[in-house]
């Protein structure tokens, strides 16, 4: 099982700060540092000093770090056209060396898109646009060196692209899609991702939305393998006042966060974590919300990373 830090700065973080994490996260040898992409906080949370945006801070980041993958759990398909998103992450994966993954999604917190401007189209129309998306930012990576790229769609179209810039892979960074739901998910899953993700659900549910995805998978006769994966938001102490410290510092209850998260000590996180893997699963994103805590990130690698 590999592990993944996951991030949320729309909740309050500087770039520094993200940088902290990042550096951390790379130094104590996990696999990935991955943040959200929002606009707006949620909850109680300041939001201070603002939101940063996900593609030009992983941008950065490649250049501040040499191992670890950086991707977005996940890119809101309504933040961006299509093409700009093409050139935006095939840069970074450059920059990166390949270090790259995309997670990308229909968008659902109205809110953000209200406070800056953004359309917020009927969830049918932003599942359609998603789907165009993804056809049009894997099909300019795809097109050969020297080809131009073409699409015509319900909402996008594109003439003679030149397809450029390229990323590192011919075949593009991998592709993250992720939700739990029963028919427009396992269908777009299977045919564009390379990952399948489950955000914070619990053991039983994540195991019928592996399920359904895998007989999409069957039904259409994909070849290509798919990766499947968790996200949970992780909560860890040595012992109970410190997994009750850490809970309250994110405004937390600590029986609805051993419910529905990764919360407890070490050895019940690499508990459950087999209960994913038994699943299926082989990456699991820690979902870290209190980013100024990198003692939370020392424990995790000591005592549960060194265990999965």
């Amino acid at each position: 099982m590999r592990l993944r830090i996951f991030v949320e700065p729309q909740q309050g973080a500087s770039y520094d700060t993200q940088l902290a994490v990042a550096k951390a996260a790379e130094d104590l040898g996990f696999d990935a540092f991955f943040r959200s992409d929002h606009f707006v906080k949620m909850g109680d949370a300041t939001g201070e000093p603002g939101p940063t945006d996900s593609w030009i801070t992983l941008g950065a980041l490649a250049r501040e770090t040499s191992r670890i993958r950086l991707g977005t759990l996940v890119t809101a398909a309504t933040f961006r056209y299509p093409g700009p998103l093409a050139i935006a992450v095939a840069q970074v994966d450059q920059m990166s060396g390949g270090r790259v993954d995309l997670g990308l999604g229909t968008g659902w917190f109205e809110e953000e898109h209200t406070a800056y401007g953004i359309p917020f189209p009927s969830l049918g129309e932003r599942f359609a646009r998603l789907e165009e998306q993804l056809e049009i930012v894997t099909g300019l990576w795809r097109t050969p060196p020297g080809e131009t790229y073409s699409f015509s769609g319900e909402h996008y179209s594109l003439a003679d692209s030149p397809a450029l810039p390229k990323p590192v892979r011919p075949e593009g960074p991998p592709i993250i899609i992720g939700g739990t739901g029963a028919q427009r998910t396992p269908r777009i899953a299977t045919r564009f991702a390379d990952e399948y993700n489950v955000p914070f659900n619990q053991v039983k549910e994540t195991g019928e939305a592996f399920e359904r995805v895998r007989a999409e998978v069957s039904r259409t006769g994909r070849a290509k393998p798919l990766a499947y994966s968790v996200a949970q938001v992780v909560c860890c102490g040595r012992d109970e006042a410190e997994v009750r410290r850490r809970a309250d510092a994110i405004g937390r209850d600590v029986s609805e966060l051993r419910d529905n998260g990764l919360t407890g000590t070490p050895a019940e996180l690499v508990e459950k974590i087999g209960k994913f893997a038994d699943l299926g699963a082989e990456r699991a994103y820690l979902q870290v919300l209190d980013m100024h805590d990198l003692d939370h990130l020392e424990l995790l690698a000591s005592e549960v990373l060194s265990k999965v």
